[in-house]
């Protein structure tokens, strides 16, 4: 995958391409108050693909120190950036209330994350940062995709395979089984399943992190990683062969780790990512340790994408009371990622 079409693209500043996301929630604000943040700095540029004129609105209502400009291509972005938050315009049909999704608007949310992807393909942004989105509205719109993820990997074509990561400072968690019943969970764990995430994620972590010896641990699914058997035979019937075939890959892997003690802090220094069995035992910890900086990070695409780890907040929209906290800290990873992987790719060809 190329991050642009030519050397010199590539080696020139690009700008992250911000989506609408549900625009009855938090992300038109989040993107207001992270360009107040970033601005001045003049760091990570990005533009939003969005209506103006509704971005225009929520500025005057809650901050109203916030200039908003059209543009007509990504690469505008850099010159505007410093002077008011660039807008690829993308015009929403029904006027919008905060808090009360409508949708009418679903398919301008969809068109906003299509569209981005496109310009990331083209090599004419960096990188896709994806503002929260409400699922049921755009089922209602008729999206046929579950969420992003699996649009995400649509739009990738080929054989893409996502991986979910979230990551905050001190922790990254890969969980292998994700929106299912813990029930499910454990049903459908595979040894199939697990190598394939590991082999997603280190090769991940070597070239969008620049970690040049990735190191992983498997979390156990039962307590105490089963007691040999005692207490469930998934360590030892599914995730020791799985990590017999990462290892036998030439990935540095340790494990089955019981989860009770993988997450405190001299733990968390052994490893750079842990491959955890269901969605919980991923998403506590990260929560835990960093509720406001969490980084949704779609792995295993020909593209960066990454995401704030948290919803809409209909419940607070429009009040200005929204925290760009998770939003920054996705822009900043997605920048990270696109710079590690483009020099990655520089030294392959080189």
């Amino acid at each position: 995958m190329s991050l642009g079409k030519d050397t010199d693209s590539q080696n020139s500043p690009q700008p992250l391409a911000l989506t609408m996301g549900e625009p009855a929630g938090i992300g038109g604000e989040i993107a207001l108050r992270a360009w107040q943040a970033l601005a001045p700095e003049q760091k990570t540029p990005f533009f939003l693909i969005d209506d103006p004129a509704r971005l225009a609105g929520l500025a005057r209502q809650i901050t109203p120190e916030v200039p908003i400009e059209a543009i007509g291509a990504p690469a505008e972005a850099i010159a505007v950036f410093p002077r008011a938050v660039p807008v690829l315009p993308m015009a929403v049909p029904k006027a919008v209330t905060p808090g009360q999704p409508a949708r009418e608007n679903a398919a301008a949310v969809v068109d906003s994350v299509r569209r981005a992807v496109s310009l990331v393909q083209a090599g004419e942004a960096a990188a896709v940062v994806t503002n929260p989105i409400h699922k049921q509205t755009l089922y209602d719109g008729g999206f046929r995709f579950p969420g992003h993820t699996e649009f995400l990997a649509d739009l990738a074509g080929g054989d893409a395979t996502p991986v979910m990561m979230l990551a905050c400072p001190g922790l990254r968690v890969v969980p292998v089984t994700v929106h299912v019943s813990l029930a499910r969970a454990a049903a459908s764990l595979s040894t199939e399943a697990i190598v394939q995430a590991g082999k997603i994620t280190a090769a991940a972590l070597h070239d969008d992190f620049a970690i040049a010896r990735p190191r992983l641990t498997v979390a156990a699914l039962n307590p105490h990683a089963g007691e040999g058997g005692a207490l469930g035979r998934e360590e030892l019937d599914i995730i020791v062969p799985a990590i017999a075939e990462l290892r036998g890959a030439g990935i540095e892997v340790a494990g089955p780790a019981p989860a009770d003690t993988l997450f405190h802090a001299k733990a968390r220094a052994g490893y750079d990512a842990v491959l955890c069995m269901y969605h919980d035992q991923a998403l506590i910890p990260l929560k835990t340790i960093d509720f406001e900086h969490g980084v949704n990070i779609t792995l295993g695409l020909p593209f960066v994408r990454t995401s704030p780890d948290h919803g809409t907040a209909f419940e607070i929209a429009g009040t200005g009371r929204a925290s760009p906290a998770s939003l920054l800290a996705a822009m900043a990873t997605a920048s990270a990622m696109a710079e590690a992987r483009a020099t990655a790719q520089r030294r392959s060809v080189a």
